[in-house]
């Protein structure tokens, strides 16, 4: 799929209202770059993976972001600071598109999910902190329905959906795989769950 392509879908569709488990409890907010980057006339999708000397989701696959600080001015604001924190990504080399609805997640976060095109490949430079590693997933592997699993967990007696992506040695679960399902099924013009 080309940017205008993806640019195209993603205008038509109006956005989905899901936003992930109900949590009966105050919820720190944050929000994360869903960053897209073309590279050989196709969109990939930009993840890390993170430290496993961390306490909070050691190893696991994310989106660059974080928790929302009193000097950001907007969810879009934290996600290109955290980026840029994160990655080195400079926040002029990013065209937001949008913001999808808040996530909610076990771990206690309001999430907001902030969908922007890298517009010029960059130099990244990754804070061993936070992140171990960049990679990218082609945005078509992530498209096919056949690689995105969905399977049903129950927490206190609730079931919830459960989301899973593996693409060669990387195993993208929980909300990121849940946004990045999202985004696929509007784009894809999929029916929601």
């Amino acid at each position: 799929m080309t940017l205008d392509e993806f640019k195209r879908r993603y205008a038509l569709h109006q956005l989905p209202t899901d936003t992930g488990p109900q949590i009966h409890r105050t919820l720190r907010q944050a929000a994360v770059l869903v960053p897209l980057m073309e590279a050989s006339g196709e969109l990939e999708l930009l993840l890390t993976r993170r430290p496993t000397h961390l306490r909070a989701h050691p190893g696991q696959i994310s989106f660059p972001g974080g928790k929302v600080e009193e000097s950001d001015a907007s969810y879009a604001d934290t996600a290109l600071r955290e980026a840029f924190e994160e990655i080195a990504l400079p926040r002029d080399n990013v065209e937001v598109l949008g913001q999808y609805p808040m996530f909610n997640t076990f771990t206690g976060f309001a999430i907001a999910p902030i969908i922007g095109v890298v517009r010029e490949a960059f130099e990244p430079v990754l804070d061993p902190g936070e992140v171990d590693e960049l990679f990218s997933v082609p945005l078509s592997f992530l498209l096919n329905p056949a690689n995105r699993i969905q399977k049903q967990f129950s927490r206190r007696g609730v079931n919830y959906p459960v989301y899973f992506i593996p693409y060669g040695d990387y195993f993208i679960w929980g909300a990121t795989a849940a946004m990045i399902d999202r985004l696929c099924r509007q784009i894809g013009n999929e029916q929601p769950i």
